[in-house]
This record gives structure tokens, sequence and C-alpha cells, in this order.
């Protein structure tokens, strides 16, 4: 009762959140994409958006959102059918190595997975499950996890169109870790009309400290900012092959005003991670807030 009582008293000071809360549940399915994005965007950013001349990055990735409606990008999306379209490109010594696919949970033959194994939802953001060990895996919360997931259409939480009419399934990949030994860290490339502009990396996900997110220029020199997640003290070292990273960004990103490419570094080789059109969905803060607007500078509408 007493969670109760002061989850009560904090949307009574924050009248926002209530907001908030409806638009992200099944209320927020019947608003129209503009009516939500821009509440949404004034709830998360601290301000209005502005439709007409759209200035910093969050804004321009909203603006992109509710203008480029193209079908194509639905399997550079799919965490399943990106896989054809990168062998196609960059080719197949790029991929992780697949272990099966499936419709459902149920279907899954863990016996014919190996000891260690990474479960991914092809259809949104974070429907991920690690397996270490077979023997002290929690199968249990795994189901329930991406079973729910798998119901979601994940397209309605930040109305981002290519994710709109991606099958649901499940994929399991052969299990990595870079040199930490300890985890995955994914260089994340941005790529503004086929240009890599500058790069952040994510490390610590599985300490107890949290995410932390470090940019980066085009030549590996640290940006003095954070978005949404704070940066990781000890700076990360530039890639031994970032420089293929970027040939292949840019080629991935050819005739697209933007787009973020995800690599990883494995034993000296290079695989690919995902396509993201709009990270964050477009509604992660700036600090400072004028790198926002040079990071939006860089989008050509």
């Amino acid at each position: 009762m007493k969670s109760y009582g002061k989850k009560i008293v904090d949307y009574i000071k924050h009248p926002e959140k209530i907001e908030y809360y409806l638009l992200k549940h099944k209320i927020g399915e019947i608003v129209p994409d503009k009516i939500y994005l821009s509440r949404m965007y004034k709830i998360r950013i601290g301000h209005k958006i502005n439709w007409k001349n759209p200035q910093g990055f969050n804004e321009k990735l909203q603006w992109l959102k509710l203008n480029e409606h193209f079908d194509e990008r639905t399997r550079l999306v799919d965490k399943y059918d990106v896989r054809c379209y990168i062998k196609d490109i960059i080719g197949e010594k790029y991929l992780i190595p697949l272990l099966g696919v499936w419709n459902s949970f149920d279907e899954i033959d863990f016996s014919a997975l190996p000891n260690k194994f990474v479960l991914k939802c092809t259809h949104d953001s974070g429907g991920v499950v690690i397996c270490d060990d077979k023997d002290t895996f929690d199968f249990i919360a795994a189901k329930k996890k991406l079973s729910k997931n798998m119901k979601k259409n994940f397209y309605k939480v930040g109305r981002e169109y290519p994710y709109k009419n991606v099958k649901p399934r499940i994929i399991a990949e052969e299990y990595m870790v870079d040199e930490s030994k300890t985890e995955l860290k994914d260089y994340k490339l941005m790529c503004f009309n086929g240009k890599v502009k500058c790069s952040f990396v994510c490390s610590n996900r599985n300490l107890k400290d949290g995410l932390c997110v470090n940019f980066y220029d085009d030549k590996w020199k640290p940006m003095p900012f954070e978005r949404h997640y704070p940066r990781n003290p000890v700076e990360i070292k530039k890639p031994e092959n970032y420089t293929e990273m970027v040939e292949l960004a840019e080629k991935l990103s050819e005739n697209i005003k933007f787009v973020r490419i995800d690599f990883y570094e494995i034993n000296g080789k290079v695989y690919f991670g995902e396509i993201t059109f709009y990270p964050g969905s477009g509604f992660e803060e700036f600090e400072p807030e004028k790198y926002d607007y040079l990071l939006g500078s860089w989008i050509k509408l």
C-alpha cells in the first residue's frame, strides 16, 4: 500500500507521467502518429517539437519517422531477414553464425543447441536472452520474457514504420564475447547521407552500475557529451578494424539520410550487429543540448 500511495503522489506532482503511461499502453494505439510523437517528444525531451523546421537530431528523427515510409526497410530491421541482405551486400563472413529460427519459444529444441547461445526476437529491440550455461539457464524466465515480446508490435512503441510489418520470430545465434571475456561491446556507427560522422560504444551492460555509452568522432576522438546514459570514465580503445567497419557502414548506408550500423569485433574479426534507423527512437536527451543540434545539422532532409 505504501508503494501504491507513493506512486499516486508522484503522479499528482508529475501529471506528465500519467500521459506517458497512457500513451505507452492501449490508449496510445488509437492516437494518430503525429500527435503521439509530438506528445512523447514533449514528455521525454522537455519541449515542443518543431515539425515545420526541425533542427535537432531528435527532432529530425521524428520527422523521418513521419515522412519516410519505405517498405523495403522492413527486412533491414528484421534480425533474421537482414542476414540475407548483409550476405548480398558485404558478405556472409560478417554474420554471426545462426543456430536456428522458430515461430515460438515452444518450438525450440534446446537439446540441439550448444551449452552457450543467444536468443533474440526478430521484430523488436531488447528481446534478447543470453545463455552462458544450459545447466543453470532459467528456461521459465526466458520463455516468459520472449513470449511476452512476441505478442508486441514494436512499431506501436515509437511509431518506427520499418517495424510495423516484421514477422515475430525467435533466432538463436552463437554465443560470443570480445577481448574482455565477459561482454560483447558493440560499435555503433552513425551514418549521415552515407558517411560515418561519429560512433558510439555501449559497454558495461552486465555490470551492476549499468550501461555506459561513449561517443567518438570520425577520428575516434572522444566527444564531450552524453545521450541519456552516462559515459564510461575509461575511454574505449579504437577497434583494431575500425577502418573496415567504416567502409562497410558507408556501403550499407548509401543513399540513406540517416542510419546506424552496428558491428562487433571478436578475435580480430568484424561481425555485423544490426541496422537501426532511429536510435533511442529519437527520445533520448543530449547533455549538453548543443550536441543534439550538432548531430541534427548532419541530417539533410
